[in-house]
């Protein structure tokens, strides 16, 4: 084969790649290259961190509560809700430490501290004159909001750093971690190439039945052989497993959805080519971390 003939069967292949991903994009609404290419590293640097130096699973997570943060709150501030940002980002990087360090209790505790920091702060602002339109009513939707933000972003990504503190908790984080892409992957598979029946068109116009079974089947398949082969635990808790991250990873997929619909947005940020914004790319994850943490608790 000629050097000139290896040139063209290249070109031909890098355009057909090209078009098919075009095709997926106009499909799917993001890209398919750029998605993978983000999805694969920071699952890379999850795995790492997990395995070898939890200590590091802790910043991973805590920046990612930050930067989580202040996603939020300019998504709210573009709304019209003026969250302030600051002590959202200590209270997120507080409460990833305490969680870490000092367990549920402390957990708790700075979240409850990081909540009334972030109201304080917000009275404080009414000294000034822009802050002070709109009266009572916009500052109980402003306190609403914080309280919003401290809860959906702080505390629901707190718990993978609480659960990894615990004895094999790395395990349990990093399974639950596996079937909630496998949901993500299930589901996207099976909708794109099979989906008709919109699951619910108001909130999610692209989230299918079809995708939904894809997911499901997929999430109990990973969720057994996670369960019997690194969990230790026996065959039907995979099947429990893989079934209630199925269902809270499309609760958590539906509720930003939701959120982001009622703010006027289509993603979060742009910050994750393909993505969206880092909270686009973690919905499905920040509610499963709370089901695997109850499952943790009642079965480990």
């Amino acid at each position: 084969m000629s050097r000139a003939e290896l040139e063209e069967r290249v070109r031909a292949r890098r355009e057909q790649f090209e078009e098919a991903n075009d095709k997926i994009t106009a499909r799917s609404g993001r890209n398919l290259l750029s998605a993978v290419a983000i999805g694969v590293t920071l699952a890379a640097l999850m795995v790492v961190s997990l395995v070898f130096i939890t200590e590091l699973f802790l910043v991973f997570v805590g920046l990612i509560a930050c930067v989580g943060s202040v996603e939020l709150v300019a998504a709210l501030r573009k709304s019209g809700r003026y969250v302030p940002v600051v002590p959202s980002v200590i209270s997120a990087a507080a409460v990833s430490v305490a969680a870490f360090y000092g367990g549920a209790s402390g957990q708790w505790l700075t979240l409850l501290a990081g909540i009334g920091l972030v109201i304080v702060w917000r009275l404080v602002m009414l000294v000034r004159p822009a802050h002070r339109v709109g009266g009572s009513r916009r500052l109980a939707r402003d306190v609403a909001a914080a309280i919003l933000v401290q809860a959906y972003v702080v505390f629901l990504g707190s718990i993978s750093i609480l659960l990894v503190a615990q004895p094999d908790g790395r395990w349990w984080v990093l399974s639950f971690m596996v079937v909630v892409i496998c949901v993500d992957t299930g589901a996207y598979a099976a909708g794109l190439n099979f989906g008709k029946h919109p699951m619910a068109p108001r909130i999610s116009p692209k989230k299918t039945w079809e995708g939904f079974a894809g997911a499901l089947l997929v999430a109990l398949v990973a969720g057994v052989l996670l369960s019997v082969l690194l969990l230790q635990e026996p065959w039907w808790f995979g099947l429990l497993f893989g079934a209630v991250l199925t269902l809270t990873a499309t609760f958590g997929d539906l509720a930003e959805s939701l959120l982001k619909r009622d703010m006027g947005i289509k993603d979060m940020s742009t910050w994750l080519p393909g993505h969206g914004g880092f909270l686009d790319r973690l919905d499905s994850m920040l509610p499963s971390a709370a089901a695997a943490y109850v499952l943790y608790i009642v079965f480990a």
